[in-house]
């Protein structure tokens, strides 16, 4: 089987590190696996590319950003040169892969945790295209609902939860970083949705609090203005001392292995490749109580709470930092990256096998 994945951006964010992770494992299975995308490499994706090369997989990324004739046109040779089955990856959904004059049976895979239908010329793309897909695909309960609500039923909607390669977070083999001692860490897009600006208020009082806590923001800074806003908020707070702000990194493992406690304080998410790892590090974890989080609710070591309560947050994060750094066992629930290569797969050969079925 020829498969060739679609992205929006080649970057190192959780959906596309996700992409990668299953590209080759469906590679090893013995298919041929292709991703492109929308817009140039990242300098930040430079390894992810080079694993993927080593492993067999194409990789398709403009050299030079394209226009809207410009993307139809890319991914139409992409699909005429190598799709059989199309899975695409992509925030807002794949209406450019819908409009484009292929009989190559296309998949929508829907990771965003936010409503994407709220942008009325969006919603009515995706209401004269959605029939071009032969399946629509949610992480979470929550994408399909509020397709459900939106666009209307589908014939073949399915959920298929995001996994991470558990192996990587339990490698005793990775070169150790030095501890950090009483570090928080938050992972994710500098985007107000990630709430990096509420860690640093809070992070404020928890430093008076606790003269050794640390803070460490690390992620792809995709909004600029969000991004100089954290950074300005720190130097007011007189934190530059014990707060790092950082881009992408490519050793999050090591990072939550040298770190005490994981703040993750969204507004939403969609099932979250950085709360995933977290759990398979065993890190101590404090999160917003939103739906995508419940399943951990009873999990060891995690706590969901309202993180706009500032009180509250503050006084969970010092909870945290006075245990012992790693006191909560890696909790697994059942999302594993084999698991959500192999479901990908299974909806593949379904789509081509209702294919042959209809044209015979």
């Amino acid at each position: 089987m020829r498969i060739l994945q679609v992205i929006l951006a080649s970057r190192l964010s959780g959906a596309e590190v996700l992409a990668k992770g299953v590209a080759i494992g469906h590679q090893r299975y013995g298919h041929d696996v292709c991703i492109a995308s929308l817009m140039p490499q990242h300098d930040d994706f430079a390894h992810i590319s080079a694993e993927l090369y080593a492993n067999g997989v194409v990789c398709r990324f403009p050299t030079k950003s394209l226009g809207k004739i410009g993307r139809l046109l890319f991914l139409h040779v992409r699909s005429a040169r190598f799709g059989r089955t199309s899975s695409s990856r992509m925030r807002p959904f794949p209406r450019s892969m819908c409009a484009l004059p292929t009989r190559v049976p296309i998949v929508w895979v829907m990771h965003s945790g936010a409503n994407d239908f709220a942008n009325r010329a969006l919603l009515c793309a995706e209401r004269l295209l959605s029939n071009r897909a032969k399946a629509v695909i949610g992480v979470s309960q929550k994408n399909i609902d509020n397709y459900v609500k939106e666009v209307g039923l589908h014939p073949l909607m399915i959920v298929v939860p995001n996994g991470v390669d558990v192996s990587s977070f339990a490698d005793d083999s990775l070169p150790a970083m030095p501890a950090a001692r009483k570090q928080i860490v938050q992972v994710g897009r500098y985007i107000p949705e990630k709430n990096q600006l509420q860690t640093v208020e809070v992070f404020a009082h928890v430093a008076r609090a606790e003269p050794q806590a640390r803070l460490l923001l690390c992620g792809v800074i995709e909004n600029l203005a969000y991004h100089r806003a954290v950074v300005e908020r720190v130097a007011e707070l007189g934190l530059t001392e014990r707060v790092v702000i950082e881009g992408p990194q490519t050793n999050v493992a090591q990072i939550l292995r040298a770190s005490s406690v994981y703040a993750m304080p969204s507004s939403f998410e969609a099932h979250s490749i950085g709360f995933l790892e977290a759990l398979a590090s065993g890190i101590l974890v404090v999160a917003s109580a939103i739906p995508s989080f419940a399943f951990a609710s009873t999990f060891s070591g995690v706590q969901l709470l309202d993180t706009s309560d500032s009180v509250a947050y503050g006084r969970a994060l010092l909870e945290a930092l006075t245990q012992a750094a790693h006191q909560a066992s890696a909790q697994w629930p059942d999302a594993r990256l084999s698991s959500t290569a192999d479901h990908y797969l299974d909806i593949a050969r379904d789509v081509l096998n209702l294919r042959v079925g209809l044209s015979g």
